[in-house]
């Protein structure tokens, strides 16, 4: 097998481990799945450029750096916020301490959130990055991770005070 052959498989078999875990994070990022599935790809296609010089070292980080880099020069390219004329309701019969409840509600939040909001929770909360990881996969200062991530939690909470207590807010 030749070089190019086996860094096909290599790249081939690190998608495959890695694929699902990676269109979830992507999916956190922009909130959409089809934005997701678009993030990702370009992101697989860079890596795939590079996979000769990044893959003795750790070509998942560079991805990830990949996918919060796209997102966010997507983001500044675009700068729209979804507004929503009412913060979502939960259901007046719902246990509040069911989990699916908690789910469902927490999902509606992240979607009224502004992308560069659910990034910053989606490497803080998600993928466990310190603040300064955070800014330096973002190109942003430590400064506005902290902002923005108590600005986006805020948010959750005026959105659905119901889940004031899951983020830390009660």
């Amino acid at each position: 097998m030749g070089d190019r052959e086996r860094d096909r498989a290599e790249f081939s078999a690190f998608v495959q481990r890695r694929q699902h875990r990676l269109l979830r994070a992507a999916y956190l990022i922009v909130g959409d799945e089809r934005l997701a599935e678009d993030l990702l790809q370009n992101a697989l296609i860079k890596l795939a450029d590079r996979w000769s010089r990044v893959r003795d070292g750790n070509p998942e980080a560079y991805l990830r750096t990949i996918l919060y880099r796209d997102a966010v020069s997507w983001w500044r390219r675009h700068r729209r916020e979804r507004l929503v004329a009412a913060p979502p309701e939960p259901p007046a019969d719902a246990d509040p301490a069911d989990r699916v409840t908690l789910q469902l509600l927490f999902a509606r939040a992240l979607a009224a959130l502004t992308p560069k909001q659910r990034a910053v929770l989606a490497l803080r909360y998600f993928e466990d990055r310190s603040e300064r990881e955070a800014a330096e996969i973002l190109g942003v200062s430590v400064g506005t991770v902290k902002s923005q991530t108590n600005a986006a939690l805020r948010r959750i909470v005026e959105l659905s005070p119901d889940l004031a207590e899951a983020v830390g807010h009660a």
